[in-house]
């Protein structure tokens, strides 16, 4: 009987062993977002509550894009993007935004005045699958709050390339807190 016991030790150390290979380590959300690049790469994407959020689909427009006018409102950037899901056209729509954006630098999104004044940076996100209010964060006095900022890394006005990063939180009274994190776009306008 002694004389088995290493062949059953042997034994149960490889089964223990093979169960780590079926049970391989999660995969970090933030890794299957695209990279932060300032080349002007046509990419956008964030965690949204910590899972992945990338535009996805067509509506017969991009699904990501960046408008910015150097000479409106001293500079004014709104990003853009959405992604279709499921059977119907279900959409989810996201854009962050301000004026007064004419340098490099970090924004600071709020949510204290409508209309927005110069100098406002703000922030929207819809759900097609959500029932209202829940289905539309946006900033009318009294329903969405946000906090968070948008930092561009790159604003080329001669190449025409804005990039950056963002985090944002948007609230509304009853309704899930949408967390954005890791955000990070990099578009050629």
């Amino acid at each position: 009987m002694f004389r088995k016991l290493p062949l059953y030790l042997s034994l149960l150390l490889l089964t223990q062993c093979s169960k780590c290979k079926n049970n391989p380590a999660p995969a970090d959300p933030a890794a299957q977002l695209p990279p932060a690049t300032q080349t002007g790469a046509g990419t956008f994407g964030c965690l949204l509550n910590g899972q992945p959020w990338t535009p996805s689909g067509t509506l017969n427009v991009p699904n990501f894009f960046v408008l910015y006018d150097p000479t409106f409102q001293n500079g004014t950037l709104d990003v853009r993007a959405y992604r279709l899901f499921g059977n119907a056209p279900n959409r989810q729509y996201f854009s962050f935004g301000g004026d007064g954006v004419n340098k490099t630098g970090k924004y600071t999104v709020t949510s204290s005045v409508f209309p927005p004044v110069l100098g406002t940076s703000t922030a929207y996100f819809s759900d097609d699958s959500k029932t209202a209010p829940c289905n539309f964060y946006n900033l009318l006095p009294g329903t969405t709050s946000a906090s968070g900022y948008f930092s561009l890394s790159r604003l080329d006005k001669q190449q025409g390339i804005v990039s950056g990063t963002f985090a944002l939180t948007l609230a509304q009274p009853g309704c899930d807190t949408l967390k954005i994190t890791n955000g990070r776009f990099d578009y050629k306008f």
